[in-house]
């Protein structure tokens, strides 16, 4: 996802290489400006607000986000003992967070001393995501993770024929679906629910959100679990997969043009540490 993430050319399981005749270190970090007016709100308070942010690409993890000190309400961090060292950054100090009533422990953290490569993180602090009630662009409210800019999604549609069958029963069949392009995952099919038998789509428990595409419903077809998934309000960005039905080539079986698609690397979502914990009702909310 993105420039480090699942396959992303900073990510251990790239899909592509840099054209180099020496070999690149095993672990190549990325650091750049935002660009973008970023908050933090924490118990009801705006604890850090900065047009000023740095973003810290590392391999394996979603982008987070460093607020120069200067753009964070100083009382809101409350100084821990607690002391751990980053493999290529050096010394990480970590702060509780405080407003109002509230005390989240271990949710805040800085590099006491950077190596020269990477002063540009000096005197910067970083927010736990699940730890925050909320992280924002602007007044636009970002869910899971920091956004990343090099994330894209395309959507195309395509005269294809896809057909979709549990053992010998047609769920769908249709002329008409399009294809969703987006970094770091292989293509994904989606289908109009007009060609799609939905008496054998039965819904699943739990969903799951996406920053780029909204809150997702799944869907159990006979024995297979989560074998389809729905974005049935889909951010605007991406309103044309609205509603919209897609299927796990590794759940049912789905041909395109009567070739079987198979799970390519990247088709599956690898679930992230840091990303956050939010009820469905809360990412609801915006």
């Amino acid at each position: 996802m993105g420039l480090s993430w699942q396959q992303g050319p900073l990510s251990a399981g790239a899909i592509g290489h840099f054209l180099t005749p020496d070999p690149l270190p095993e672990r190549l970090l990325f650091a750049e400006r935002l660009r973008r007016r970023m908050r933090v709100r924490f118990d009801g308070t705006w604890i850090a607000d900065s047009e000023n942010v740095v973003l810290l690409h590392e391999p394996g993890r979603y982008p987070v986000a460093y607020f120069p000190r200067a753009d964070v309400d100083d009382k809101a961090l409350v100084a821990t003992d607690r002391v751990t060292h980053h493999r290529d950054l050096g010394d990480t100090a970590w702060s509780a967070v405080r407003a109002g009533d509230r005390t989240a422990e271990r949710a805040a953290w800085e590099f006491t001393a950077p190596p020269e490569y990477a002063v540009e993180f000096q005197g910067r602090v970083a927010f736990a995501w699940r730890a925050m009630d909320a992280f924002y662009e602007e007044d636009e409210r970002i869910l899971g993770h920091a956004a990343d800019p090099y994330h894209r999604i395309d959507i195309r549609s395509t005269s294809r024929t896809l057909e979709v069958r549990l053992g010998d029963t047609v769920v769908a069949r249709s002329e008409h679906p399009v294809v969703l392009y987006e970094s770091g995952f292989a293509p994904r099919w989606y289908v109009p629910r007009a060609d799609i038998d939905e008496s054998l789509l039965r819904p699943a428990e739990g969903q799951t959100f996406c920053p780029y595409k909204g809150l997702c419903d799944y869907y159990d077809i006979g024995d297979a679990r989560r074998a389809a998934w729905s974005y049935p309000d889909a951010y605007r960005q991406v309103g044309r997969i609205g509603d919209m039905v897609s299927f796990e080539p590794d759940q049912v079986e789905v041909r395109l043009d009567g070739k079987r698609l198979a799970p390519e690397p990247g088709q599956k979502v690898v679930p992230h540490g840091i990303d956050r914990g939010l009820d469905i009702d809360e990412a609801g909310s915006g």
